[in-house]
């Protein structure tokens, strides 16, 4: 008998773990979905099965209620877009802890300096800007909250990726072209690891024609209680506005405000999901 109701027991539990398994599966198979169409939207069903490698009945699956709940929509064509319930989450970002406290530390920046300043986390291999404040002057960098740049080109990916130990950077770019939005090639990840190893060095990033042509940026780390950076604080000026005395002050100031910052939003967790 008790080897039985062991047997019985043995079976339930490998049927939950197989529920839990599936279930696992269902939903990493939907934020993949979700991630890929805000990346890169429109886009067919064979479109979406090629790129994750999900079959297509799944897929349809998924989809299908997806659609019901209003996270996608399927266009005229019949290409898969993301839906009106996809922008609640983006419409919360101006009350986030760390952008509300970004905006402290900003307006004394731009008190200062009436300079673009903005706050970026690192979105898998990009950065991203989830706060911006805008200098008052005619000529600046167009931008805006949610542009993404390659982390590998960007002042403020290069603060974040700084972080990172080095094998985990070359997973990240090994065997790839690191070409940044205005057309330089980096000489690969020998180049990025050596650019990495005196932003750790210095504390801070340096960047002038690699996002934008005249463009310089300088971006400083912005740390948790346990010394992980979660954000980077950057600020984009023309190069025709930059001296080298007023470039010493900006970098002063910025670092300085990251500090700040990091004392603020010292309790929050890595944004990065590749970061514990």
């Amino acid at each position: 008998m008790t080897s039985g109701l062991e047997q019985m027991a043995s079976e339930r539990a490998a049927a939950a773990g197989t529920v839990r398994q599936q279930s696992s599966s269902g939903v990493q198979a939907t934020l993949a979905v979700l991630d890929l169409l805000a990346a890169r939207a429109p886009l067919a069903l064979s479109e979406i099965g090629r790129e994750l490698g999900v079959a297509k009945s799944t897929l349809h699956r998924i989809l299908t209620i997806l659609a019901d709940r209003g996270w996608v929509v399927r266009n005229g064509d019949g290409r898969y877009d993301l839906g009106i319930r996809a922008l609640r989450p983006g419409s919360r970002s101006s009350r986030l802890p760390i952008v509300t406290a970004f905006r402290t530390v900003a307006a004394e920046f731009l008190t200062r300096h009436d300079e673009t300043i903005a706050l970026s986390v690192l979105d898998g291999v990009e950065s991203l800007f989830i706060a911006l404040e805008e200098t008052s002057q005619p000529v600046r960098l167009a931008t805006h909250v949610g542009s993404k740049t390659p982390a590998y080109a960007s002042a403020s990916g290069r603060v974040m990726l700084a972080s990172h130990p080095p094998a985990a950077v070359s997973a990240m770019f090994g065997g790839q072209p690191l070409l940044t939005p205005t057309g330089r090639r980096l000489n690969g990840v020998a180049e990025l690891q050596a650019i990495l190893e005196q932003v750790r060095r210095r504390g801070y990033a340096e960047n002038e024609n690699d996002t934008a042509e005249g463009l310089y940026a300088a971006s400083a780390p912005v740390a948790n209680a346990d010394d992980v950076v979660i954000a980077a604080l950057t600020t984009c000026i023309p190069v025709c506005r930059v001296t080298p005395e007023r470039r010493r002050i900006v970098v002063a100031d910025l670092r300085a405000l990251g500090a700040k910052l990091s004392e603020l939003v010292h309790w929050l967790p890595s944004f990065d999901a590749r970061r514990t």
